[in-house]
C-alpha cells in the first residue's frame, strides 16, 4: 500500500509549467516520477537531483500540482522547505533551487553545503 504524504518541497508556477510541458512530450514515459533528491559531490559538497525516474521501494511519494514526485526519506533532512523554480531569463535559464537549509552554495546553483 502506497501512502501519499504532504511534500516537504514546493514547486513554483514556473517550475510546474515547465515540468508539465516536458511530461506532455510524445516520448515521455508516463510510468516515471519526478525524482527530487541530493547526492554527494559538487563544489560545495552536495548536489541536487532533479529528473524523471522509476519509483523505488524506499521512496516517499508526493503529488504536487498533478505531478507525481518521489524522494528518499533521508533526503528530506536536506530539502525540507526547498522551493524549485524555472527561470527563462538571460542570466539564468533552467531549474533553480532556493534551499533554506543551505549554509552556502556555489555559483552554478546546483551544489550546496549544510
Amino acid at each position: 500500500m502506497e501512502t501519499i504524504s504532504q511534500a516537504p518541497i514546493q514547486l513554483t508556477a514556473g517550475a510546474v509549467k515547465e515540468l508539465k510541458r516536458l511530461m506532455e512530450e510524445v516520448s515521455f514515459d508516463h510510468s516515471q516520477f519526478l525524482r527530487i533528491g541530493v547526492k554527494g559531490g559538487g563544489c560545495s559538497g552536495l548536489s541536487y537531483i532533479l529528473g524523471f525516474d522509476a519509483k523505488m521501494e524506499d521512496d516517499d511519494i508526493y503529488e504536487l500540482e498533478g505531478i507525481p514526485v518521489v524522494m528518499k526519506k533521508a533526503h528530506g533532512l536536506y530539502l525540507l522547505g526547498i522551493e524549485i523554480d524555472f527561470q527563462h531569463g538571460l542570466n539564468a535559464r533552467g531549474f533553480t533551487f532556493n534551499n533554506p537549509n543551505a549554509s552556502s552554495s556555489c555559483g552554478c546553483g546546483t551544489s550546496f553545503a549544510v
